[in-house]
């Protein structure tokens, strides 16, 4: 199946568990996959045909910055609602690193994955 794939979308966001996290905020990356037939797209070369990553792009730095969350679980399940519940798709996969954790040491990023489907 084809996908569309948005990797690393940055945003600046207040989630976390401790309130600190909430009121100072820090960085996160979402990555969203989406399987779609890319087919009539490639033959048509229109917009109308595909799903357009801008809009899915601007949904989910809207989310990010405007709504606030304790787990970045509930992030990830709301950008994929949104996204299941405004555009033409089956299934969506929605990564959310939280890119500088309060965890003690050295850590890359702390994340969730899911893979959510319409009925």
């Amino acid at each position: 199946m084809d996908k569309i794939i948005l990797k690393g979308i940055q945003f600046y966001g207040y989630h976390g568990v401790s309130e600190a996290e909430r009121e100072l905020g820090q960085k996160y990356a979402v990555d969203v996959e989406i399987n779609y037939d890319l087919g009539p797209a490639g033959t048509s070369d229109n917009l109308d045909d595909t799903i357009n990553y801008s809009a899915i792009f601007r949904l989910v730095i809207k989310i990010g910055t405007n709504e606030k969350f304790i787990l970045i679980e509930s992030l990830a399940q709301k950008i994929a609602d949104a996204i299941l519940s405004q555009f033409p798709i089956e299934a969506v996969l929605v990564r959310v690193k939280k890119l500088t954790p309060p965890i003690p040491g050295e850590l890359k990023y702390a994340g969730v994955e899911i893979v959510r489907k319409n009925n």
